[in-house]
């Protein structure tokens, strides 16, 4: 005999019994009672979704719910006021039948004043703001003063050359005689480098005004030097002649001339 362990259902236990060999004939099984009438209680149904209105006769709020969707109500509040602002608002919009055309206008008023002293207050700040900026680039009292110097011409004996600091530049004055004005004002201008005449570099032909500095390469020229007796310049081997003008040498140009005016007889002031 073997044995099976199966679960314990009375009706498999019936059927999966096992009999000797010898003796299959007969298998008993077991008798079943006969179901009894049970009651399956339904789950109960879940309103899923709610809307919430207000009956137009009756005044009151209803609900309606369907299967489907969240279940979630919400309840408005009705108690509450809208507030009243008009103590805050205009007279003249208050009366929104009303035509606004007159306070547009005035609005419109107060707005171009504004905006217009803002532009004027903007353009005053902008000057001052760049009237500030010019003066700390301007150059400082000392310079200016520096600028300009003033030289007594009854120092300077007839036939002689003084030497000045202008500007940081060396500054040539030279109270020629009758003979080198004659001289000068007798030259070729077609034999010149840089033609020009004495009376344009000389307005006083007594006393001529230079800038001590080389046209070649910035050097300074020596007085009364030189092959034709005004400045040589012993770098580079430039000639000027008695009224400054380049005779011979690689300088291009003629000395130059600054500019200068004369306060009185004795009193010439330059720069």
């Amino acid at each position: 005999m073997i044995g099976l362990s199966l679960p314990k259902s009375q009706l498999i236990q019936a059927v999966t019994k096992v009999v000797p060999r010898g003796n299959p004939t007969s298998v008993s099984l077991p008798t079943l009672a006969a179901a009894s009438n049970v009651a399956v209680q339904q789950p109960a149904k879940k309103l899923t979704n709610f809307s919430l209105s207000q009956d137009a006769k009756l005044g009151a709020l209803k609900v309606s719910s369907s299967l489907a969707g969240t279940s979630q109500v919400r309840f408005a509040h009705t108690d509450l006021k809208v507030p009243d602002f008009s103590d805050y608002r205009r007279d003249q919009v208050k009366n929104s039948s009303s035509s606004h055309k007159a306070t547009d206008s005035q609005r419109k008023l107060t707005s171009y004043l504004v905006v217009g002293a803002g532009a004027v207050a903007c353009t005053y700040s902008a000057k001052a703001i760049v009237r500030g900026i010019v003066s700390n680039l301007s150059p400082a009292a000392d310079v200016v003063a520096l600028s300009k110097i003033e030289i007594k011409l009854a120092d300077i004996p007839e036939g002689r050359s003084m030497t000045f600091k202008w500007r940081g530049k060396p500054l040539f004055l030279r109270h020629r005689t009758d003979e080198e004005i004659e001289t000068e004002r007798s030259v070729d201008l077609s034999t010149l480098r840089d033609p020009e005449t004495d009376e344009d570099r000389a307005s006083n032909p007594k006393f001529l005004v230079l800038v001590g500095v080389c046209t070649h390469l910035g050097c300074v020229p020596i007085a009364d030097a030189g092959d034709f007796g005004g400045y040589y310049c012993p770098c580079h081997g430039s000639h000027y002649d008695g009224s400054g003008r380049i005779r011979k040498g690689p300088a291009p140009l003629n000395l130059e001339v600054p500019p200068y005016e004369y306060l009185d007889e004795s009193t010439l002031v330059v720069g």
